[in-house]
This record gives C-alpha cells, structure tokens and sequence, in this order.
C-alpha cells in the first residue's frame, strides 16, 4: 500500500480510496498464485479506456485545429493504441507499481506493452472514479500533450494508397515507384523517388526512407490533382 499511495502522491493525485488504485495495479497473477480474491485492474481498464478516449478526444480537437475529421480520428487512435500507452506507461514508472504472483516476472511486466497499456487504463480508471476528471485530464494531458503537438499529419494519411484509388478509378493500371537518388552516409540516408504512370512522372518526393520518399511522392501527385 505504501507504494501506491507513493505513486500516487508523485503524481499529484489527491485520493479518498487508496484501494482503488490498489486494485488498479494488481495483476490476475496476483490473485491466483496468492489464493486470494482480491480484486484486479482489468474491471477498471473498462472505465479508463472510455474516459482515455474522450479526454484525448478533446485535446486533439483543441489543439491539431487545422486536422480534419478524418485525421483527428486517425490521431486519437493512434495516442490511446497499445504501444503508446505503454510508453506512456514507462515514463511514470508504472511497471514498479504493479503487484504480480511467482508466475511472472517483473522483467516481464516491463517488457509487455499490453500489460502496461491495461494497468495505465485502469489507473485511468481508478483516478476518474475516486479523485474525478480534473484529476485524470491532468495526467493524460501532461502525457499525451507533446506527442499531440508534434504529431506528423503525414503519418496519419496513405498518400500511397488514394493516389492508387484516383488512378484506377480512371485506369486500369498501377502506378510505379522508381528511387531515382540516394544521398547521405549509410547510417543517414536520404531517398528521392519519382511516381509514374504510364512512363509519365505524377510526383517526386524525399524521406529518410524509401517508404517515407513514396508516400511524399504520391502526395505531390495527389496535390497536382487538386484530390487532397
């Protein structure tokens, strides 16, 4: 208990229920290897995944204003998925909170992006419900913020893919993607790459990878277009 209250108090969170949070942290692993009935975190993941998804919600309305529907979807998805809550997870230092039986190991916990996206929803969870929204806004919010600030519109549209959908949607073949430079030292390379159709050139674009130069390429041909 006075891990978590430890925990707790490091995230500034002012708590009635101490053994919410408790329960917030505990892994089944606990219970069976104990014999206990203790109860776990994965009825509080329910409650932390929906009050994720609506505070992340509005932070990426209020602060990507210039993102579509569309993109903002793709980016609330994108924040409250597996491998980021995990990280979020890890920069609070959640895997040394959480209480697990002999079957598992701590190294383990650590090393499980599942594990610690489902105890990072239910501490959600657990602070929603015992400390209120203000409570649980302010943590998702100082995590979340920077990765909703920088986030890269690029990532979040195929260029690739619609460009393929507007061609075949007047032909019938596909279009083609030719590296036409590469530049850098080996570990920094730079990608340039042209999209053709038909032999004729629809876009050139440059990244740090070849996938990233012919999503670039295909959205300089989709802008030609005037279809994005």
């Amino acid at each position: 208990m006075n891990k978590t209250v430890g925990l707790l108090k490091k995230l500034h969170i002012t708590f009635k229920d101490a053994n919410l949070y408790e329960q917030a942290l505990t892994h089944p692993s606990y219970n069976g290897d104990a014999n206990t009935k203790h109860q776990d975190y994965e009825k509080l993941e329910f409650m932390g995944d929906a009050v994720l998804g609506y505070v992340t919600a509005d932070l990426v309305y209020k602060n990507r204003p210039e993102m579509s529907e569309g993109n903002l979807t793709k980016l609330r998805s994108v924040l409250v998925s597996t491998k980021p809550l995990a990280n979020y997870a890890r920069k609070i230092n959640l895997p040394d909170y959480i209480r697990i039986g002999h079957s598992i190991t701590v190294d383990q916990v650590k090393n499980s992006d599942k594990i610690l996206e489902n105890v990072f929803e239910a501490l959600v969870g657990a602070i929603y419900l015992d400390a209120g929204l203000k409570y649980a806004y302010r943590l998702i919010s100082s995590l979340l913020m920077e990765d909703i600030l920088n986030y890269d519109v690029d990532n979040l549209t195929d260029y690739k893919s619609k460009l393929q959908e507007e061609i075949q949607a007047e032909h019938r073949d596909a279009v083609q993607y030719v590296t036409i430079e590469t530049s850098g030292p080996a570990h920094d390379r730079t990608f340039k790459v042209q999209v053709l159709y038909n032999g004729i050139v629809l876009g050139v674009g440059e990244g740090k990878s070849k996938k990233k130069a012919e999503e670039m390429a295909a959205k300089s041909a989709l802008s030609k277009r005037s279809v994005i």
